[in-house]
């Protein structure tokens, strides 16, 4: 995976860094006022319309139906890509819970404006494919 400093790189690094670390304030103040998240794409049990999470407030509410409730999360990832304002990251993301493990694999797309804040997190994964991964304590 590249090293360079591309601004949706940076950002998603930064990303994945403020959860891996719990820090819910750092992770909020990389997202543009109107940004939003989307993790999974389309509908599922945090988002029953599929439209995302939106604004701070939104995105907010989205930390707090999931990353708050897990006991810590991995980016395994082996490649990104980045063109135009976007990166995308492929790989795993192991989320531990409940004393269990979950694997979610799948493409992590950010984009950013032009002041490398992310506008939109787009995480295609597959929450059966996911779940079938699922181990117990």
């Amino acid at each position: 995976m590249s090293n360079d400093d591309h601004p949706a790189r940076v950002a998603g690094r930064a990303s994945q860094a403020a959860v891996r670390g719990k820090n819910k304030d750092a992770w909020l103040d990389l997202f543009a006022a109107d940004g939003w998240v989307e993790d999974p794409v389309g509908p599922s049990g945090y988002d029953p319309e599929g439209k995302g999470h939106h604004g701070r407030d939104g995105i907010g509410k989205f930390w707090d139906m999931s990353i708050a409730h897990t006991e810590s999360i991995d980016f395994r990832f082996h490649d990104s890509f980045a063109c135009g304002n976007e990166a995308v990251f492929v790989g795993t993301i192991r989320t531990l819970i409940g004393g269990g493990q979950i694997d979610a694999e799948g493409v992590f797309k950010y984009r950013v404006d032009d002041d490398g804040k992310i506008v939109s997190l787009r995480a295609f994964w597959e929450i059966d494919r996911a779940m079938a991964t699922a181990t117990k304590a």
